[in-house]
């Protein structure tokens, strides 16, 4: 899968989900494997979600309104699901971790 090519990836139990995370989760797969929630930005959420409605979909709650998005992986040309991933992997690369006190 595309997101084992991303550096410094690595792949949890979440759930009924494999999550793949850098330094924060940036994508879950369910697991019928036929999906993936993707974290973008709303503003990526939103263009996505218009570029190309029948593979992405805002999740229905609140993880939505922070970006969440699921994407049917049926509907995606390999590129497009790289490109989704890259963009989600650059936002969990740049996350900052928490400082432990």
């Amino acid at each position: 899968m595309i997101v084992h090519t991303l550096d410094g990836t690595t792949e949890a139990p979440h759930f009924d989900r494999v999550a793949f995370k850098v330094r924060r989760t940036y994508a879950t797969l369910a697991a019928d494997r036929k999906s993936l929630n993707i974290k973008f930005s709303p503003d990526e959420q939103e263009f996505k979600c218009l570029l190309k409605p029948a593979a992405f979909s805002a999740l229905h709650n609140s993880w939505g309104r922070q970006g969440w998005t699921r994407a049917i992986l049926d509907s995606l040309e390999v590129e497009e699901l790289r490109a989704a991933l890259t963009m989600a992997w650059e936002h969990g690369r740049a996350a900052r971790t928490r400082k432990q006190t």
